[in-house]
């Protein structure tokens, strides 16, 4: 008699749903100059024929870049985004009017084990969040 053969794949666990972003300029250097000045940081920038590119710095974990070519527009509505904002936000969210976004919701509690998040227009209308668990 003959049998028939089982063969039960491992279902795919996936740890991080991020795996990169991008934040959408018409106005790149601004974008720019915007993102250095909030994060304190120094972005490397890379052209070519269609797209500019300045990427977020990071040595281990999700990257991402400011993006400007086509079908890259800044919008305050659709997926929100949420940014480190390190060991406290504010240290980050009181650079954000300065350099030219504007914060739509300050820094929130969420609970003891979330911490807090707040929320910002950046200087290209884009709409994103912080988060720190302080």
């Amino acid at each position: 008699m003959g049998g028939t053969t089982s063969k039960k794949k491992k279902k795919e666990t996936i740890k991080d749903f991020i795996s990169w972003f991008e934040i959408p300029a018409i106005n790149f250097q601004q974008s720019v100059d915007f993102y250095n000045e909030i994060f304190n940081m120094e972005m490397e920038k890379n052209f070519d024929d269609n797209y500019a590119m300045a990427f977020f710095p990071v040595n281990d974990g999700i990257g991402g870049a400011i993006v400007k070519g086509p079908g890259s527009t800044p919008s305050d509505t659709g997926p929100l985004l949420y940014l480190n904002g390190g060991k406290d936000l504010n240290h980050i969210l009181e650079k954000v009017e300065p350099a030219g976004g504007r914060i739509v919701m300050p820094k929130t509690f969420i609970n003891k084990e979330s911490g807090y998040f707040a929320i910002f227009i950046d200087s290209e209308g884009n709409k994103l969040a912080l988060h720190s668990n302080k």
